[in-house]
């Protein structure tokens, strides 16, 4: 989650594609270049470990656009595939 987050953040739409679970990639990733990252906050993780399957994370992070600021609130699915974890899908809280 932290490595996608600063993917955001850094605008790195390849890696973003890369560590998105193929059954739900998009064909690709459009950022908005005035979203400014700027905090990331995991409040909650379920399992996510070396060897589990599945894995849950609940963030928030908080970004600006034109000065406003705006938080988005999700938990995110991730799965592992040998050894790498792919994130799945999210709901917005």
């Amino acid at each position: 989650m932290r490595s996608r987050y600063s993917a955001f953040a850094l605008g790195m739409e390849d890696y973003l594609l890369a560590s998105w679970h193929p059954r739900t990639r998009p064909s690709r990733v459009r950022l908005d270049p005035q979203q400014k990252w700027i905090g990331l906050s995991i409040k909650s993780t379920e399992a996510g470990r070396e060897d589990d399957v599945n894995g849950v994370v609940e963030f928030v992070a908080r970004f600006k656009i034109a000065g406003k600021g705006h938080r988005l609130h999700e938990r995110s699915r991730f799965e592992n595939i040998e050894g790498r974890w792919f994130y799945l899908d999210g709901d917005h809280l």
